[in-house]
C-alpha cells in the first residue's frame, strides 16, 4: 500500500486548503485512513480519522469544527477539508492507513502506512 500527499501550501489565518492523499490499493475500503500532522520542533499528532466505510470519523480536539475528513472510494482518495486555518495548524501533514477488523484508531502505532508528507504553512 502506497500513500501520496498533496495540497499543502501557504495560507493567510482564517483561509482554507484542501488535502487529498492518493492511495495505491485496490481494497481502499478495507482500510482506516486518518492524518497526523507534525509541527515544528514538536512530536506527531492525530489530527482525523475514517473508518473503513466512511461512516464514523473522529477529531483532535483542535481541530473540531475546523476540519473535515472524507474519502472517495471510486477515486481511491482521502481528504482533510482544513477551514478557517491559523498559525499553530502550520505542520507538516501525514496520510496514514491500516487494515483492521476492529474499531477506529487515532494512536500512531495502529497505522502500519504512511504518506510522505505535505507542508502547510499559515501566516498570521
Amino acid at each position: 500500500v502506497q500513500l501520496q500527499a498533496s495540497g499543502g501550501g501557504l495560507v493567510q489565518a482564517g483561509g482554507s486548503l484542501r488535502l487529498s492523499c492518493a492511495v495505491s490499493t485496490p481494497t481502499f475500503g478495507s482500510y482506516v485512513k486518518g492524518w497526523f500532522r507534525q509541527a515544528p520542533g514538536k512530536e506527531r499528532e492525530f489530527v482525523a480519522a475514517i473508518s473503513q466505510n466512511g461512516g464514523t470519523t473522529v477529531y483532535a480536539d483542535s481541530v473540531k469544527g475546523r476540519f473535515t475528513i472524507s474519502r472517495d472510494n471510486a477515486k481511491n482518495t482521502l481528504y482533510l477539508q482544513m477551514n478557517s486555518l491559523k498559525p499553530e495548524d502550520t505542520a507538516v501533514y501525514y496520510c496514514a492507513a491500516y487494515n483492521t477488523k476492529t474499531g477506529l484508531s487515532p494512536v500512531e502505532i495502529m497505522y502500519d502506512y504512511w504518506g510522505q508528507g505535505t507542508l502547510v504553512t499559515v501566516s498570521s
